[in-house]
């Protein structure tokens, strides 16, 4: 039995928008990317049609955080344009 999704993490914003721009280089389409606020994330599926998680974690002192200081689960569309730009050129297009 295959595994239905797969989680792959990312060092780096500049990582993870290196490997959007290879992702389109190859014409693979994204199923979703989604900003939950301390994760950024790509969604595929592969061949098999399994999902796969393309994700980097923002520094946690960076997460948002709700009034009383617990973790604030966002969950809105990411900025892929603004990612694939992150790192393409030597710079990180840090944003949101």
């Amino acid at each position: 039995m295959s595994p239905r999704q797969r989680s792959l993490a990312y060092p780096t914003r500049a990582a993870l928008g290196g490997a959007l721009r290879r992702l389109r280089a190859a014409a693979v389409q994204l199923a979703d990317a989604s900003d939950h606020g301390g994760t950024k994330a790509l969604y595929l599926r592969d061949p098999d049609g399994n999902g796969v998680e393309l994700y980097w974690d923002r520094p946690e002192k960076e997460w948002p955080r709700n009034p009383g200081g617990s973790l604030k689960i966002v969950s809105k569309p990411l900025d892929v344009e603004n990612l694939a730009a992150t790192g393409a050129s030597g710079t990180d297009v840090q944003q949101g």
